[in-house]
């Protein structure tokens, strides 16, 4: 059985999914600075983070996020600093990320757990799964089934776009990131990243 108002969710996930937010910014940022490979990397945590936060919810762990100002505020403040803390290591980082040093060194895994830590610490994803995703179930059906369903289905949305921003990002790598200009380059996506944690501070506000 299909849930009755996937259609209608769908639509709703992808406007919300092509709305600029963090993780379209740091993702963008990511791609251009170091590469698609790592890119890739951190769409596959953000994905794995959504899917975290859309099980919790379904436990009503997301729930007590909401209704508790310190856990929302900790979660808010905790994801702010922790794009900053990013902010700080690309200003000053002085080598360059060639994709041969890609896997010397163990970006893919980084950048994973970067992104899966940026999205468990975004307060907006849980309130998507609280206030958005429990109006499209009725209750004439399977509550859970119509819960996975709709959860799949948001996680596949922002997956597909934030891959479609990787390769759209990516192309730029190899010229911000070669020549006499490369530093200039990476500190400035590091102010960028850091204007990119003030906006998620706000913009979870």
């Amino acid at each position: 059985m299909i849930a009755p108002m996937l259609p209608s969710f769908l639509l709703v996930a992808l406007l919300v999914e092509l709305t600029p937010g963090p993780n379209m910014g740091w993702l963008a940022l990511l791609s251009a600075s170091e590469g698609r490979r790592a890119g890739f990397a951190a769409t596959a945590g953000i994905g794995l983070g959504l899917a975290i936060i859309a099980a919790a919810s379904a436990l009503g762990l997301a729930q007590l996020a909401h209704a508790s100002p310190v856990i929302f505020n900790l979660l808010r403040y905790a994801g702010a600093a922790f794009l900053l803390w990013l902010a700080w290591e690309a200003w000053g980082e002085q080598r360059e990320v060639a994709p041969s040093a890609f896997h010397k060194n163990g970006s893919a895994a980084k950048h994973f757990r970067r992104g899966l830590i940026i999205n468990l610490l975004n307060p907006k994803a849980a309130l998507f799964f609280i206030a958005v995703l429990p109006v499209h179930v009725v209750a004439n059906g399977s509550v859970a089934m119509q819960t996975a369903q709709l959860s799949i289905a948001y996680v596949a949305i922002a997956t597909s776009i934030h891959i479609t921003i990787v390769l759209l990002a990516g192309r730029a790598h190899g010229w911000l990131t070669t020549g006499p200009y490369a530093q200039l380059v990476r500190r400035g996506f590091a102010v960028m990243l850091a204007a990119i944690a003030l906006w998620f501070f706000v913009d979870t506000f």
